[in-house]
């Protein structure tokens, strides 16, 4: 089953990179498949740890689909790492194995440390249109922009009917990049 998270890693030098990404879970081990050009992928190369954190502002996810962000965090307790300020839970994770068969690693990790700040309130439908509004808006550049276009506006009819203030807001701020890009493009 994939999860989405925000994974966080770190460079050799102690610079911090705050990624949203799919995940196979599971209570012992997670799966991380970044591909191989990604920071995420050559961070975890490097230092074979990771942070996965679960996180029900989907604000998060809008900003990191789309930019390189910093977002507000932590030490981790075990790993060299950090953890969100946002999160509900996470999982410190170590590298067991790191396949990097192109074009997407295949990385098992070991959970070595958990931990849970609040209760984790779930996703609305508002929530999962945003979610799946990030994922196509880091599909610009190999979907038709009217594919594009026609599942943006299917999903902010859902964004519109249940969402809060924050969707809203991500929802917007997803629909402003894909509208440059579009524009970009043209």
């Amino acid at each position: 089953m994939i999860i989405e998270s925000v994974l966080t890693t770190m460079d050799a030098r102690g610079s911090t990179n705050f990624a949203p990404m799919g995940v196979e879970w599971g209570e012992e081990e997670i799966v991380i498949k970044p591909f191989l050009e990604t920071t995420t992928f050559k961070n975890l190369e490097a230092t074979r740890v990771a942070v996965v954190n679960l996180t029900d502002d989907v604000m998060l996810f809008a900003q990191g689909a789309i930019g390189n962000v910093q977002f507000s965090a932590v030490p981790a307790a075990v790993v060299r790492g950090v953890i969100l300020e946002a999160a509900c839970s996470w999982r410190e994770v170590e590298v067991r194995t790191l396949d990097a068969s192109p074009p997407r690693a295949r990385i098992v990790t070991r959970v070595v440390h958990r931990g849970i700040r609040r209760e984790f309130l779930g996703f609305n439908r508002a929530r999962h249109a945003v979610l799946e509004a990030a994922i196509l808006a880091t599909r610009t550049h190999l979907l038709p922009a009217d594919q594009i276009r026609a599942e943006f506006a299917r999903l902010q009819v859902i964004v519109d009917k249940t969402a809060g203030l924050r969707e809203l807001e991500a929802m917007a701020l997803l629909n402003d990049y894909v509208r440059a890009r579009e524009a970009a493009h043209a």
